[in-house]
């Protein structure tokens, strides 16, 4: 089953402005057992409050901006990484309840949790002897 499946290209774009923003595409491991998904997703130099995770629709987006504190009066002489956004959308599955998603951050690492809507969880069938 493919419970989830990448919905953007590397540009997003939030709902509520007319301009695209380039972001960067955060590397995700999708990882499914029997009772739901869990993705998690590296977004280095991201704290929680310039996070955006939410669901619309079938729809899981993840939007996040990058605050590398810069010492006051310096700036860098070499940057490798010059955008500051993160970008990734997920089509869901009809499987998964959506309503019931979790998530926490810690380390640069954001850790989703979508358990399976309850027609889709395995169930136990009593056999009934006559």
């Amino acid at each position: 089953m493919n419970a989830v499946t990448q919905a953007t290209p590397a540009t997003a774009a939030r709902e509520d402005t007319t301009r695209q923003e380039a972001a960067l595409l955060p590397p995700v491991d999708v990882i499914e057992d029997a009772t739901g998904i869990t993705l998690y997703a590296d977004l280095p130099g991201v704290p929680r409050d310039k996070l955006d995770l939410r669901v619309e629709g079938d729809q899981l987006h993840i939007e996040a901006e990058m605050a590398l504190p810069v010492p006051q009066g310096m700036a860098p002489s070499h940057v490798e990484v010059s955008l500051a956004r993160y970008g990734r959308a997920f089509t869901l599955s009809k499987e998964l309840a959506a309503d019931k998603v979790s998530a926490e951050l810690s380390h640069g690492v954001l850790r989703v949790r979508i358990p399976k809507a309850e027609h889709a969880q395995p169930r136990k069938i009593s056999v009934q002897v006559n």
